[in-house]
């Protein structure tokens, strides 16, 4: 078992976050190394799945509503992380506690999407 989800960051995620995820043992993927620049939000979750890797992502509308698409459809992705703007090393500690607070086959649930919230008050 994987302990920790492997991530995959879709373009909007700064590849500097994925360099500090990476140095903390994560394994984080970008969509410029995955060669899915200027793909579609779709094309992003679907790259995810074939890589079986959770998608990462500031997207919030499109991939709710993404997210829903798949439920209505009984269909299953390798988790979506929703995360707001700000300081790429705050997010990272945010994003390392999720990951490390949930095993990588809980990712996967399909009713499950995680938001990291972006107030100071909460994580």
């Amino acid at each position: 078992m994987i302990h920790f989800a492997k991530l995959y960051l879709d373009e909007d995620v700064s590849v500097i976050l994925a360099k500090v995820l990476s140095g903390r043992g994560f394994d984080v993927l970008t969509a410029k190394d995955g060669e899915m620049l200027r793909k579609s939000d779709e094309a992003q979750l679907l790259f995810g799945i074939k890589h079986s890797r959770t998608v990462l992502t500031h997207n919030r509308r499109h991939f709710e509503t993404l997210h829903s698409d798949f439920v209505h459809k009984q269909l299953e992705h390798s988790g979506i992380v929703i995360a707001g703007r700000r300081d790429v090393y705050e997010m990272a500690r945010r994003i390392a506690l999720l990951l490390n607070a949930i095993p990588a086959d809980l990712f996967s649930e399909p009713a499950l999407l995680y938001l990291i919230i972006t107030t100071d008050h909460l994580l």
